[in-house]
């Protein structure tokens, strides 16, 4: 990030390192999912081909990233557990669940076809995500026991309430006649009347879903005789087991004995409180602007890839606005936004309660929209070109306690967008125009100011830099705006006359957001939470 006099901003930024020798759990869970399930329709209490999808994105984050060494989940959540020496990301909160909830996210919409080719997504699916400090082997023991035994309470209860649905029973009369009721009941309500053994019922239905890698033969080549070379390699096996924070379970698995640890003895009680006290948690402060900056991971590979126009794409950015336009739709504490390149800023209201100002709620939710909708849309703004691998983003929280600061935060997100971009439109001419190399370009540029750069856009490529389109100099602001419809008048003034009547919806804009003017000018459109002057 470039240089500025606004670069004080980033002490506010607050580190969220979990500390070694803690051991990290990433644990995501569907954001209404239930509602999701319904207007997907889902087979009801299990849908195989739901879970088949959903342990097929937890294979591709194990394949992402080496440094998770072990994966469980049973229905819309899923669990992932990092060695006990990863220093992955330095260990940041922050950026562990964003990255893993934005990945995870990315890929469901990507494989959604491969399991439901005859139906459609109708909208993005988001997860919330959290992370989990376990201070010692016993306590991610007990964690992995306590939400394996949900899977088991939970997978009971559905699967004797839609039994009781489908005969004949209205979804409120089922609930109320399973208040209330122990396990021993519900297994004798499923034999009793249904002839259902529930221990004959699919083991991931009852005992969920864990993954892991574990060393496998593969044929790599052949050899001058024809013959096939093996080697071993780590391939991720999902596996499907009675009692995961089980001793013997671990014993059975070196590799997880390695990289996590061992289990001393077995778990007897699973004491919720205890688990819950090691939930990695940030409550933002109150009465302070929060920002939720998501950044792209690795978007110049991806740029490449995918083959984007430098030094700008425009419709890459344009696709950046409109997932930018839709979290704003999702979100409605979210005032206005701020993006440029692979970044954006979105920026709650001062007094905002979303999920009780949770910093890893907000930020799961919001990365994880951003990422769903992102692939939604990608043939949208580019129908000829194929999505080759889905991108993620990592986000992070910060608050702002006055409007000055928080326009000096913007403020900093605008120089940075325009040293940034004057730079590579001088970096891309040289090598795209002048036949420069990439080291040879950089070398030409280093230590050159900006007006520099200008007089070299204009005397070798006659360009003038400030008449290049302002979303690629200024970025671009997403906010909510009022506007009349005249076509649709509803309402009178007090003589009768009809009124047209009023809407929002959300525009964007590429200006200069750092002239104090800007606010003046917008403080109508953006409503009382714009930073007053």
């Amino acid at each position: 990030m470039a240089n500025s006099k606004y670069e004080y901003v980033k002490s506010f930024e607050v580190e969220d390192e979990v500390m070694l020798p803690n051991l990290i759990v990433v644990r995501i869970d569907g954001r209404d999912f239930r509602r999701f399930s319904e207007v997907h329709e889902f087979e009801k209490p299990d849908d195989e081909r739901a879970l088949n999808l959903m342990n097929s994105c937890a294979t591709a984050i194990l394949e992402e990233y080496p440094d998770i060494a072990f994966s469980y989940g049973f229905s819309d959540e899923y669990s992932f557990v990092f060695k006990k020496t990863s220093k992955f990301y330095q260990r940041r909160a922050s950026k562990l669940l964003s990255l893993i909830v934005s990945l995870f996210s990315s890929v469901y919409v990507t494989k959604w076809k491969e399991f439901f080719p005859e139906k459609e997504l109708k909208y993005p699916p988001s997860y919330h995500s959290r992370v989990i400090s376990c201070a010692s082997i016993e306590v991610l023991q007990a964690y992995l026991a306590w939400r394996q035994n949900d899977c088991h309470l939970n997978n009971l209860h559905d699967t004797c309430l839609w039994m009781l649905v489908k005969g004949g029973e209205t979804e409120n009369k089922a609930r109320e006649f399973l208040k209330g009721t122990q396990k021993q009941q519900k297994n004798e309500l499923l034999f009793q009347k249904f002839h259902i053994n529930y221990k004959n019922l699919p083991a991931m239905y009852r005992q969920g879903s864990c993954i892991f890698k574990t060393k496998v033969e593969e044929n790599v080549k052949c050899n001058v005789n024809g013959a096939p070379v093996k080697r071993l390699r780590r391939k991720a096996r999902i596996v499907h087991a009675e009692n995961i924070a089980g001793r013997s379970f671990w014993n059975e698995h070196p590799s997880l004995l390695k990289e996590v640890g061992g289990f001393t003895e077995d778990v007897d009680k699973i004491k919720l409180e205890y688990v819950r006290f090691f939930q990695f948690e940030n409550k933002l402060m109150p009465s302070t602007w929060i920002v939720i900056r998501i950044d792209g991971c690795h978007f110049h590979r991806f740029s490449e890839v995918h083959q984007f126009e430098k030094p700008n794409d425009k419709q890459a950015l344009n696709l950046m606005n409109s997932c930018a336009v839709a979290v704003l739709q999702e979100i409605p504490d979210i005032i206005f936004a701020y993006g440029v390149s692979d970044e954006y800023s979105f920026v709650f209201k001062k007094d905002s309660h979303f999920y009780q100002r949770q910093a890893s709620e907000i930020v799961s939710v919001t990365v994880s929209f951003f990422s769903s909708m992102y692939i939604m849309k990608w043939k949208e703004f580019f129908p000829l070109k194929e999505l080759k691998y889905p991108p993620s983003f990592d986000g992070r929280a910060v608050c702002y306690p006055s409007d000055e600061i928080l326009r000096d935060y913007l403020a900093w997100r605008q120089v940075d967008c325009h040293i940034n971009n004057q730079y590579n439109t001088c970096f891309w001419m040289l090598v795209n125009k002048k036949g420069k190399s990439k080291s040879e370009a950089q070398d030409y540029l280093k230590g050159t100011q900006a007006r520099e750069k200008n007089e070299l856009l204009i005397k070798e490529f006659y360009i003038e830099y400030n008449e290049l389109e302002p979303m690629f100099r200024q970025g671009s602001l997403a906010f909510w705006e009022k506007f009349c419809m005249q076509e649709d008048i509803t309402l009178a003034d007090e003589n009768g006359s009809s009124l047209a009547n009023s809407r929002n919806k959300v525009t964007v804009e590429h200006c200069d957001i750092i002239k104090p003017n800007f606010w003046e000018a917008h403080s109508s459109i953006l409503g009382e939470m714009v930073p007053k002057l």
